[in-house]
């Protein structure tokens, strides 16, 4: 079974540009070592305070409330290690960012499974509501992969019309439109494939889920194919609120097509459109470099260069 899904399937690119192999077992084998077991979990769930500015500060004085807040989100799978270095990076910055885990992430492989995207997406939202009643007026958001896609679901739906605007929205290689075609047919071969499996090196088994079970890749494609169609409607950002997307220019798993759709799709509040910069870039979410085999001299600087470009925003 699995060499003849392999023979079917290989024409799509998610076998060669994601490196994923497809399993067919019940369920995988699951080792302590990995983030998709019950030992290891997001730092996040046992020191929040840790991670979000409303944990740390749930009493703010007016110079906490002075001070402009980024909500910083990672893409399915991952976890909060996808942004830790700009939390490094901003350690001295008079702004704070509050770098959230998404419901569902971050614990074992069966309650990610089990999760739905609006699960992943109510991290942002409970985040961004506590700040907002915590008394905070400037917040921004930068969301990587599919937190660009929940980030442009929030806009879609109008949830903004009734809350604190945005200063600011970036997107790191947000993803409406993927790379790898198997994905949009995961429904059809998932019940046959069932999980999964991310060639990736051992030292993200700690960040990343190695094995991604078929529901959820249901769930990211639910998510994405509903913010297309409202791409194609037309969205428009909350009043004020500044948006620019970076996109690597070679993105495995994020088509640059995806930024292309939001370009054309989502405008600024006073009808101009937003910006948009590609970068000569090869790597997924190229924001996050730890972790990576090899990191060469442009990769840095473009990791770089996106944090300066949001610390001046938020300045």
């Amino acid at each position: 079974m699995k060499t003849l899904l392999k023979n079917i399937l290989i024409a799509g690119p998610l076998f060669l540009t994601a490196s994923l192999f497809f399993a067919c077992s019940d369920a995988p084998e699951i080792t302590d070592s990995l983030l998709d077991g019950d030992v290891l979990f997001d730092p996040s769930l046992y020191a929040p305070e840790e991670y979000l500015v409303s944990a740390k500060f749930p009493n703010p004085s007016a110079d906490d409330l002075d001070k402009h807040i980024l909500i910083a989100s990672h893409g399915y799978s991952a976890s909060t290690f996808e942004w830790q270095e700009f939390v490094d990076w901003s350690a001295d910055a008079d702004y704070r960012v509050s770098s959230l885990l998404l419901d569902g992430h971050g614990r074992t492989y069966g309650d990610f499974k089990a999760s739905k995207w609006e699960d992943w997406r109510a991290a942002i939202i409970r985040e961004f509501e506590l700040l907002e009643r915590l008394g905070y007026t400037k917040i921004s958001f930068v969301g990587s992969s599919t937190s660009g896609a929940l980030l442009l679901e929030l806009m879609e739906t109008g949830y903004f019309d009734k809350h604190v605007k945005p200063k600011n929205i970036f997107f790191v290689d947000p993803i409406v439109v993927p790379t790898a075609k198997l994905q949009t047919i995961v429904d059809i071969v998932g019940p046959m494939l069932v999980y999964l499996e991310a060639d990736q090196p051992a030292e993200e088994d700690k960040y990343w889920y190695r094995f991604r079970p078929y529901q959820t890749i249901n769930e990211l494609n639910e998510v994405i194919q509903k913010v297309r169609k409202g791409l194609e409607k037309g969205i428009v950002a909350p009043t004020g609120t500044f948006i620019k997307s970076f996109h690597s220019k070679f993105d495995p798993t994020a088509s640059t097509t995806s930024t292309v759709l939001i370009y054309k799709g989502l405008r600024l509040s006073d009808g101009n459109k937003i910006e948009v910069q590609i970068m000569d870039s090869e790597i997924h979410v190229f924001t996050r470099l730890s972790l990576r085999p090899s990191v060469s001299p442009l990769e840095r600087s473009n990791q770089q260069n996106v944090f300066a470009q949001m610390a001046a925003k938020l300045n």
